[in-house]
């Protein structure tokens, strides 16, 4: 379980910022759904303009309402790979989606029908797969993405498939596994600690620095096996290491807000 949730941000004027933050998240979601509609209902660039100008928003005001900064590390991914990203929480869907230039996701497909989102997710070329059934998906999943394959693209899976809280471990599928075999391109891993601030659930979301590192490619060609070990050990390993940054600032600016100064401070 993750440590960084007891540090500071946590009390009644913090709940009422996250309050305040969710509420106008939301509502510019659908001014500029609304804003972009005509644009991309013609073209997919629209699509991902608007996508990715309210993905900027929603970092720009998380900052300015909640204390709560983002930051990319490492090279953004470009031209056709796949993407195996952790997936903790809404915050780090916005984080890819702000830098990306053309992300499509694997995802469930109940989405398809959410509002707003559902639409634009389609839009874009986004992949629906039914979780329940898993060889069913997997061919589904792989006849879907060989049909998107005309537009080159960031194709993003989540190899635990679901949202998993900072420091709880979920077996990794193999779903991403045979993505990796059947396309043939270099797979991106990506780590991330927004799980800390952001959480699955709530409306509390915390101050600090969120996190998402896209690691060194996994180059094509491996076996299944060693290809999904690699993958675990990179994305979880960095992961862990992130969420340790998160903790050690979180516990500074504790110390910071009491009056404390850290060991080594001025």
């Amino acid at each position: 379980m993750s440590g960084a949730g007891g540090g500071g941000g946590g009390g009644a004027g913090q709940w009422l910022r996250s309050l305040a933050f969710v509420a106008q998240m939301y509502a510019v979601m659908a001014l500029m759904a609304l804003a972009f509609l005509p644009w991309a209902a013609v073209s997919r660039d629209g699509a991902f303009a608007g996508i990715r100008s309210y993905c900027r928003w929603v970092r720009w005001s998380a900052a300015r309402m909640l204390g709560l900064r983002s930051e990319l590390r490492g090279e953004v991914p470009s031209g056709e790979v796949l993407i195996a990203a952790k997936h903790q929480s809404f915050f780090d869907i916005i984080l890819l989606c702000s830098v990306l230039p053309r992300p499509r996701f694997i995802m469930k497909k109940e989405l398809r029908w959410t509002p707003v989102l559902g639409w634009y997710a389609m839009r874009i070329g986004c992949v629906p797969v039914d979780r329940g059934r898993r060889g069913a998906a997997i061919r589904a999943m792989l006849d879907e993405v060989k049909a998107g394959r005309r537009e080159p693209g960031q194709l993003i899976i989540y190899p635990q498939g679901t949202r998993v809280a900072p420091g709880d471990r979920r077996p990794y599928k193999v779903g991403s596994g045979i993505l990796y075999h059947e396309t043939g391109a270099p797979c991106i891993p990506a780590a991330t600690n927004v799980g800390v601030f952001w959480p699955r659930q709530g409306i509390l979301r915390r101050p600090g620095l969120a996190l998402v590192e896209f690691l060194p490619a996994i180059p094509p060609g491996l076996p299944l096996e060693a290809f999904m070990a690699r993958l675990e050990a990179a994305i979880e390993g960095a992961s862990d290491r992130l969420r340790a940054e998160a903790e050690a600032g979180a516990e500074a600016e504790a110390e910071a807000e009491a009056g404390v100064l850290p060991r080594g401070g001025r």
